[in-house]
This record gives C-alpha cells, structure tokens and sequence, in this order.
C-alpha cells in the first residue's frame, strides 16, 4: 500500500470532553452488545427451526450476518479507541476497516433489493414461489449481492490507496471514511471524488429501482385481495422489510446527496453513528417484534433450554 510520508493516522473521534466520551462508550457498548446479540440470535433460530427453513429466513440471516460484520468493523475499534485514549491508527489497518465497511454497507443495498424480490414473489406469484425463489437461486442471489459490492467499492477503493498524505494525518472522525481521508490527501483527489459520487449513484439507483419496482407490484396485487384481512396479511409479511429499507436509503441518501450535510462534518459523523450503532440493533427488534414465526421459533427454543436445564 503507498502513503506518501504517512505511516499511522490519529481519528479525532466524536469529541473531546471526557465526560462525553464516557456517555459514548457506554451507549456504544450497549448498543454494539445488542446488535451483535439480536442478530445472532435470528441467525441460530433460523438455523435451528424447521419453521424458518425459508427463502425469506436465508436471506434474513445473511442480513445479520452483514450487520454483525458492519458493526464490527468499526464500533470495537472506536471503543478501544476511547478506552485507552489511544487515537492513533495504522496505514494498513485505516484502509482495511474502510475496505471492510464499505463492503458490507454495500453489500447491504443488494441484499435489501434481493430481499424485495423476494417479497414480491411471495405476494405477487405465490404459487410458483417455491419454483422460483429455489435454495441454488437464493445461493446464487446471495453471491450476486457480494459480487455486485465488490465491483462496486474496487475501483473507489484502488485510487484511495495511491493518495499521498504529507500534510497532515488527522482524520475527523470515529472511522476510516472516504470524505475525511480525501480533505486530508495532498495529491490531487477530484477524479477519486468522482468516482465514489458515481458508484454511489449507481448503488442507489440500481438497488431503489428494484426496491421500488418491486414495492409497486406488490401494493397493486394486494390492492386487488377481495378481504381486508388478506390485505393486512400480505402486508405484514413485507412491512419489516419495508421499515428497514426506509430508514437505510434515507441515512445514506442524507449523508451522499445532501449537499449541506457533506460540510457539516458534525452532522456527518453523528449519521454515521447512527448508521453504525443504532441501526443494526434495531433490525432484529423491527424483524422479530413483527414477526409472529420468530417470535415462536424463540419461544419454542427458550422452552428447550428451559427442558434441558432441568435435566
């Protein structure tokens, strides 16, 4: 990897103020701690259960497993950041976390627009679902989904690895992000700029044009149900997902095609805060709380625990 003169970065963090660095590592471990057991625990319940052996579960468990990963790449090392006060950050180990982050925040688009396919072929042709949505299809979308992330971030990735950095290594922020890294670059970075712009339009674009394709077809089949209990239905077998999506695509679009929040470095960093703590604890609640099969396979599992304990 080329680094001009720099051979180790100091992330700034949040803030300075002892007292708030406290608040953070606290929420942060709550948090980190919740996600990291919330979404284990869906993907042992769908290992475990016959009732989960589902295409909509597969995908539900590689969506934790994504989350897990996400989380991980960047929430431990910000709480052993604050921990021992100790900011500085390696060459190498700034740009495998931001390799690794960007990859499963990616990954993750596709894997919500393969996840909205998949709705819309329950709803919308429910008798050849099983047809359709096969174990090898499924297998086969999964591995689309980290192939079309990995093409995505490669090229951005390749030219942040031939910027120089001379002037300073002081990286405002928690993480290895992309817009910090390319303020502090004293080699010319407008063409790098470009590039991420254009892959993040590209994986918007592509992923919410299925999303919302999907969405539409959906809401025209179940507008269609004779029964207002079908309707509630086939609604509630998609409105987690329909959640979780409205609250990914709004962030990222905030934080990627909101002119002001790009100068607001403040802002910035908070959204990505958010990104990375509050939203993977939330999926599993959003997932299983409206999930009647989840809620069951869980009930079903704690009363093994419970059988086998009194053994």
């Amino acid at each position: 990897m080329r680094n001009g003169t720099v051979t180790t970065f100091v992330l700034l963090g949040l803030t300075d103020d002892p007292q708030l660095q406290v608040l953070i590592f606290v929420f942060l471990f709550l948090t980190y701690t919740l996600s990291v057991t919330g979404n284990l625990t869906i993907i042992t319940l769908a290992f475990m259960d016959p009732h989960l052996k589902t295409p909509m579960y597969f995908f539900l468990q590689n969506f934790s497993f994504l989350e897990i990963s996400f989380t991980s790449a960047c929430i431990p090392r910000f709480l052993y950041n604050i921990a021992t006060d100790d900011k500085v950050i390696t060459y190498n180990a700034c740009f495998t976390q931001g390799f690794f982050t960007d990859l499963c925040a990616v990954t993750e688009f596709f894997l919500l627009a393969a996840m909205s396919y998949d709705r819309y072929v329950a709803i919308c042709k429910p008798l050849h679902y099983v047809t359709i949505m096969s174990s090898r299809v499924c297998q086969i979308l999964i591995i689309c989904c980290w192939m079309a992330g990995l093409c995505i971030i490669i090229p951005p990735f390749s030219l942040a690895l031939t910027l120089k950095f001379c002037d300073s290594n002081m990286i405002d922020h928690f993480i290895c992000d992309a817009v910090p890294l390319v303020k502090i670059a004293c080699s010319d970075t407008w063409f790098m700029e470009q590039t991420v712009i254009i892959c993040a339009v590209l994986t918007l674009n592509m992923t919410l044009t299925c999303v919302v394709l999907s969405y539409a077809y959906i809401i025209k089949t179940i507008v269609r149900f004779p029964s207002v209990q079908q309707k509630k239905k086939a609604f509630s077998t998609c409105s987690s997902h329909l959640i979780v999506v409205s609250i990914t695509y709004s962030t990222c679009i905030f934080i990627y095609m909101n002119p002001t929040a790009k100068e607001a470095v403040t802002i910035n960093k908070v959204v990505s805060l958010l990104i990375t703590s509050i939203s993977p604890t939330l999926n599993p609640f959003i997932y299983t709380l409206r999930n009647n099969q989840v809620k069951k396979a869980f009930k079903d599992s704690i009363k093994r625990i419970a059988l086998l304990s009194t053994k």
